[in-house]
């Protein structure tokens, strides 16, 4: 398609058929967000050799794990809002970016808005980073060969713990994907208006951002709008993955603008016609992202593999957290 935003003609089949999975979720009585944080996910489309469910301190995770050595370790982030999604909700997403980067994925079940406004679950994910930077050796690799990855409020908790981690010195992801990201806090770029109610909606988003903000003015804290951070200098290459017609296309891509002039090495891929929420639907087009997210995964963690001079720091074998 030649013009990214007029949406696929195949999604416009889907959501016909399917008004309700279409439906921009705006309501956060408790009924309604206990059914949207279950621990179910949709049809598996990947098996892998080891599923584990541990806890991180107080942060519950699964591990997932295919055969053979690892290419790395990847912490994800699963989207959401800050107030929905789960581990199990997202089981596909992470069963996907194991497959297809090789990597050992830890999917994070972080605290959610409101109950746990932020940053209480931004604290969570550098948690579990901080961990898997020091746990590395237990799957037989260098504390070098660690990404993160997210989509949506999990693309915001990527960037955000990168930027945290960053600050704090110390050991640092090797890379962040960013999975058509949040990180404007509640200003609004024009694909906002342009997308409205297309999967997700301002009223949502608003409703969302609320919660996370518990009412303040979180506009201006990097660690909660990255695209608002002074510098983005030293940060991880990213990779930076966006919809064609998601209210969030504009403000990732302006992310992206930032972290390329900042200096930080970008490679930003924008999938036509395609909405918010495209890889989690499992959409035709989000084959070609997870494809895009593994090759540059393994790119990235083979270039941490030779700036360490191809260590690893112990047998390949399964984490006690």
């Amino acid at each position: 398609m030649s013009d990214e935003g007029v949406l696929d003609p195949w999604v416009v089949e889907w959501m016909a058929a399917n008004p309700e999975r279409a439906k921009p979720f705006e309501d956060l009585v408790p009924e309604l967000l206990e059914l949207a944080r279950g621990d179910y996910g949709p049809q598996r489309t990947q098996e892998m050799a080891h599923v584990d469910d541990e806890q991180v301190g107080a942060v519950p995770v699964r591990i997932y794990r295919g055969e053979g050595e690892p290419t790395g370790l990847v912490v994800y982030f699963h989207g959401g809002g800050y107030v929905i999604g789960s581990i199990g909700l997202m089981d596909g997403v992470a069963r996907e970016i194991a497959h297809a980067s090789g990597a050992v994925v830890v999917s994070v079940g972080y605290r959610l808005a409101p109950e746990h406004p932020y940053p209480a679950g931004l604290d969570d994910c550098v948690s579990v980073t901080r961990w898997a930077l020091d746990a590395s050796e237990r799957f037989g690799l260098p504390s070098s060969a660690v990404a993160v990855a997210g989509e949506s409020a999990g693309g915001n908790l990527a960037a955000t713990v990168s930027l945290r981690l960053r600050d704090l010195g110390g050991a640092s992801p090797a890379g962040q994907v960013l999975l058509y990201p949040g990180v404007a806090g509640s200003r609004l770029h024009p694909s906002m208006t342009e997308f409205d109610g297309l999967v997700i909606s301002r009223k949502a988003g608003e409703r969302y951002w609320e919660a996370y903000s518990a009412g303040r003015d979180l506009d201006d804290d990097p660690y909660a709008a990255p695209l608002s951070a002074p510098s983005l200098a030293g940060l991880p290459p990213a990779l930076v993955l966006l919809g064609g017609c998601d209210m969030l296309r504009d403000e990732g891509r302006a992310y992206a603008a930032r972290l390329r002039a900042d200096g930080v090495e970008v490679d930003e891929v924008c999938y036509p016609g395609q909405p918010h929420g495209f890889i989690n639907f499992g959409f035709p087009a989000a084959g070609l992202a997870f494809g895009q997210t593994g090759a540059w995964l393994r790119r990235t963690f083979e270039r941490a593999r030779t700036v360490d001079g191809g260590r690893t720091t112990g047998p390949s074998r399964s984490p006690t957290p």
